[in-house]
């Protein structure tokens, strides 16, 4: 569907005004990356006075504003079009053509100059210029709407997200201060461990929110050289094992003895580590969980199993998400980020990466990724798309 703009013409001389307007009825303007086409509404007015009332009544997108007019002029129209700061662009169209005539105009706010006599041909290539102006600059207003909007959402997160852990640490240090556990310092050993954990929670909220900002602007520093995969899945167990024994779980791996592939050391390390500590995370106590990794030619696949509490369907289509949790009465104690799995998503696409979620409440979860062994180079930031594939 063809997107209208109005397009109102101001001219004393009613030949000239409908000379434009059969100029323009069938001319339709298709720009890059824009996904309609875009067709005219003409308007006329043969004065200034006449052109004002009908800006009021019904605003235009473009205005081809003759310079010379009967009562006020096209310069006086621009000047009260300035003052009521409307969004139009005005071509200014005289046959006094002049360069001080040019620079006036301009001043006054015109974007464009076109010299009369013009031909049809002249007509439809000034208008096409200025259409694009006028697209352009729309969808330049609404994306940085798009991104106030989106900073907005993400500060707002961003305080939720650190208001609780803060709330809760200044509440054991007013309890510590005023002795309000008791005597025995080993009475306020819990609001210290407790405080402790809270704060490794924001730690690791600051560094995920670091490494998707390096992510995102496409800053992040990459080393690719030939990686085991094996060998990082195994140090990424053993990372984990004191928080996987806390909660009796066991970690084991299946797999190869080697695994090569071209990689950023750094970025096999997300991927394991939010895997993996996902996984005891939300696993149950003397659960297990299975890293197994496989050998499928041109690609590898790194699947992580656990027996934890699994998800529904309509939780796991909203895991990739930034500041996105899984809340309910299984998760209300378990700390995190919000960040991890967003994270991994965007790492695995370096790697023209798929992610597979299977999942089933109180049965546990599987998480597989594809990566190709030998990456293409990197898209730009922007062109980075997901790609999950949510399966029950």
């Amino acid at each position: 569907m063809n997107e209208t703009l109005h397009l109102l013409v101001v001219d004393d001389e009613v030949g000239m005004r409908l000379a434009v307007e059969r100029a323009l009825r069938h001319l339709t303007v298709s720009l890059p990356d824009l996904p309609n086409d875009i067709d005219f509404r003409v308007s006329q007015a043969e004065s200034g006075e006449a052109a004002l009332a009908l800006i009021e009544s019904d605003p235009p997108d473009l205005i081809l504003l003759d310079y010379k007019l009967p009562g006020i002029s096209g310069l006086d129209v621009l000047t009260a079009l300035q003052a009521r700061k409307l969004d139009t662009l005005v071509v200014m169209i005289t046959a006094y053509a002049s360069l001080e005539t040019a620079v006036q105009a301009t001043k006054s706010g015109a974007f464009d100059f076109l010299a009369k006599p013009f031909t049809p041909d002249e007509l439809r290539a000034t208008v096409q210029k200025i259409t694009q102006h006028c697209m352009l600059q729309r969808e330049a207003s609404k994306l940085a709407e798009e991104r106030r909007q989106i900073r907005f959402e993400f500060l707002s997160v961003l305080a939720h997200e650190l208001k609780s852990p803060l709330a809760a640490v200044e509440g054991n240090l007013f309890i510590l201060r005023d002795h309000m556990a008791g005597d025995a310092i080993q009475d306020y050993d819990h609001l210290v461990n407790r405080s402790i954990l809270r704060l490794e929670g924001m730690k690791k909220l600051i560094f995920d929110l670091l490494d998707l900002t390096r992510i995102e602007s496409g800053q992040k520093k990459r080393t690719l050289q030939e990686v085991d995969l094996c060998a990082a899945a195994r140090q990424a167990i053993e990372t984990h094992g004191a928080m996987a024994a806390e909660k009796g779980v066991a970690i084991a791996f299946e797999g190869p003895e080697s695994l090569r592939m071209q990689a950023d050391a750094g970025e096999l390390e997300m991927i394991f580590n939010n895997l993996i500590s996902n996984a005891v995370k939300y696993n149950k106590d003397d659960g297990k969980v299975t890293v197994a990794l496989s050998d499928l030619g041109p690609v590898v696949a790194i699947a992580v199993r656990d027996t934890g509490i699994g998800m529904t369907q309509a939780e796991v289509a909203r895991l990739f998400s930034e500041f996105t949790r899984i809340k309910n009465r299984k998760t209300i104690n378990i700390l995190g980020s919000g960040l991890g799995l967003s994270i991994l998503k965007r790492v695995s696409h370096f790697y023209g990466g798929q992610v597979q979620v299977e999942s089933e409440p109180d049965q546990g979860s599987t998480f597989t990724i594809t990566l190709q062994k030998e990456p293409a180079p990197l898209l730009p930031a922007t062109e980075h798309v997901a790609t999950v594939v949510q399966t029950s």
